[in-house]
């Protein structure tokens, strides 16, 4: 597994979102509205500029939210492999564990988990 496996994944990625997006455009009926184009948000109309600047705690309680759920893909592996290794995968996990511990830990210190 080389390079030349590499290329060939990138060109089905390209070719398989090429294509989904090729044939949404041709099944699709295409519709101009001013409907269509305004900003949704729930179902209530919006009120005044849809345009406005937000507080950067929310993104950074979702970027935090997304490293932390990205750690914890990696859960699996280690779940199915845990039994075969024995001991050194309950090491290896507990520092893991720790290791996002002390991320968590540093973003509580920054305040980036305070709501507002």
């Amino acid at each position: 597994m080389g390079a030349s496996s590499l290329i060939v994944l990138m060109i089905a990625a390209i070719s398989f979102s090429g294509i989904a997006i090729l044939v949404a455009k041709l099944v699709l009926k295409a519709t101009k509205n001013k409907q269509k184009g305004e900003t949704y948000e729930c179902g209530v109309p919006t009120k005044g500029p849809s345009w406005i600047q937000f507080n950067v705690g929310y993104y950074l309680f979702a970027l935090i939210f997304l490293i932390f759920d990205v750690e914890l893909i990696f859960l699996y592996p280690w779940a199915v492999v845990a039994k075969s290794i024995g001991w050194m995968a309950l090491v290896e996990i507990i520092i893991f564990f720790f290791i996002l511990f002390i991320g968590f830990l540093y973003a509580h210190k920054k305040g980036a988990l305070k709501w507002m």
